[in-house]
């Protein structure tokens, strides 16, 4: 259906129109191969399961994460297979490995894309960067992706609830004339509340933008500078803490996802209402020329390269520890830790 956004008109997918017994009728004859068992394997692989599809998961033998899809009741030899098997065996296969351990694996992937099959993706990386990916399919297999609006560990926790994430969808290609239908069946397959239409190349310059923005790298920037200020002028840990990160994500965030921004302007105090009006506009004009510098280094390919060559390296993980380590080491964080522990249903 078609559904306007502000003033702007765009296709939307709902359950309503696509139930899951239309998507099960669509892949009723597919088997889908989640290959990694990583960030979206488990979610994606699990929903799926759980809806009635017929669904296996690839993934290196030995490693922490075969044991985890031991753990979530995959069966190998049944239900879970080395990767290039799982390659072999799948219709769709579900493109589901970080950017960097798809470029290692794209070798064996291609080899097993006979035609008729199905390329999956979840983050239109690999093909839109395909000159630094070396990620180009073949003519005869439809490419299509789904992006869940959120963590894996997100679709999964909403889906066990019963309610779902929202997603994007694209087609690629369509080589079979079934790719719509494919793509749509499995964006309700994997717990998608509804879907919205994009394509390969906004959906990766949108998802980099958001995650070194407001998603993760802004939030986590605004987080610490106002904690810092709070800190330097005399306040406590808890109380910066409080004031910064606990009250927007235990109070104010769930209003705003339920009711809108200007909702909660409206329902809190008159006081709290004229400061938030005077200063976010300030805000804006200080990070839009930011948020502008940062898009222009995602549709340049910058923030590409730059995850490609530092997540290809042997010592990256160490690298990434370290850097985590910083975070979880910081005084607002581990401030954080026991303002959790506080909280009433942790006790």
């Amino acid at each position: 259906m078609k559904l306007k956004f502000g003033n702007v008109e765009e296709n939307v997918v709902t359950r309503e129109e696509f139930p899951l017994e239309k998507a099960k009728e669509v892949l009723k004859d597919e088997v889908i191969a989640v290959l990694g068992y990583g960030v979206q394997g488990p979610g994606q692989a699990l929903n799926l399961k759980d809806n009635g599809f017929n669904v296996i998961v690839g993934q290196r033998k030995g490693s922490k994460t075969w044991d985890k899809a031991i753990a979530d009741g995959w069966v190998p030899g049944e239900t879970l297979f080395e990767l290039e098997e799982a390659c072999e065996r799948g219709t769709i296969l579900q493109f589901l490995l970080s950017d960097a351990g798809q470029i290692a694996l794209w070798p064996t992937v291609k080899k097993h894309l006979t035609p008729g099959k199905a390329l999956y993706f979840s983050h239109g990386f690999g093909v839109t960067y395909k000159d630094k990916t070396g990620i180009v399919p073949p003519a005869d297999v439809d490419v299509i992706l789904v992006a869940p609006k959120g963590s894996g560990t997100s679709l999964r926790r909403m889906f066990v609830e019963g309610r779902g994430l929202n997603s994007s969808y694209a087609i690629y290609q369509d080589a079979t004339g079934k790719a719509k239908d494919r793509v749509v069946a499995l964006g309700i397959g994997v717990g998608s509340g509804y879907l919205f239409e994009t394509d390969f190349y906004r959906e990766v310059t949108s998802d980099l933008t958001g995650e070194r923005g407001t998603l993760m790298g802004a939030i986590q920037g605004i987080f610490a500078a106002q904690y810092e200020v709070l800190r330097a002028n005399g306040h406590t840990p808890s109380e910066a803490f409080n004031e910064t990160v606990e009250e927007l994500t235990q109070s104010l965030m769930p209003l705003v996802a339920e009711n809108g921004m200007d909702w909660m302007y409206a329902n809190c105090s008159t006081t709290a209402q004229r400061g938030a009006l005077d200063w976010w506009k300030p805000f804006r004009d200080a990070t839009k020329p930011v948020f502008e510098e940062l898009y222009e280094s995602v549709k340049t390919g910058k923030e590409a390269q730059k995850s490609i060559d530092s997540n290809s390296k042997s010592d990256y993980r160490v690298k990434l520890e370290a850097e985590l380590k910083e975070l979880r080491d910081s005084e607002m964080w581990q401030a954080g830790a026991v303002v959790r522990q506080l909280r009433p249903e942790n006790n």
